[in-house]
């Protein structure tokens, strides 16, 4: 997957959620993970974005990057107890996505616009039911 920018990430998160459709044995359509699962892996992203937010510097302190290797390693515990967010990881490719950030406020909140994105599409296209 290409590098986010701020002029793909919407597309790319699309993308991904469209990748994540299945049809189940009934022949309906469904998206995983559940509501849950992904509503607990934006709320870890969007506290990111609040303390983020108030860095008064375009490089991130000591303490955000802490929160940030916290936020992967969640992200990386909850992909290994369901086998549907580890598809979402993998097929959203978060855990790089993060190590992108490194210490640059500018990529860590392209990163959270993306994690939203995946959220808003995830429920247009019928998921978060």
């Amino acid at each position: 997957m290409e590098k986010l920018t701020e002029l793909n990430f919407a597309d790319q998160a699309e993308q991904v959620i469209k990748s994540l459709i299945r049809t189940n044995r009934n022949g309906k359509q469904e998206l995983k993970p559940s509501n849950s699962q992904i509503r607990n892996l934006l709320e870890l992203t969007t506290n990111l974005y609040n303390h983020a937010r108030k860095e008064k510097t375009d490089v991130l302190s000591t303490d955000i990057r802490s929160d940030i290797q916290y936020v992967k390693m969640k992200f990386a515990y909850a992909a290994g107890r369901e086998r549907d967010v580890n598809d979402f990881v993998k097929a959203a490719d978060l855990l790089r996505k993060i190590d992108e950030i490194k210490d640059s406020k500018k990529e860590l909140m392209l990163f959270c616009k993306y994690m939203e994105s995946l959220v808003a599409y995830h429920k247009f296209h019928g998921g978060l039911k």
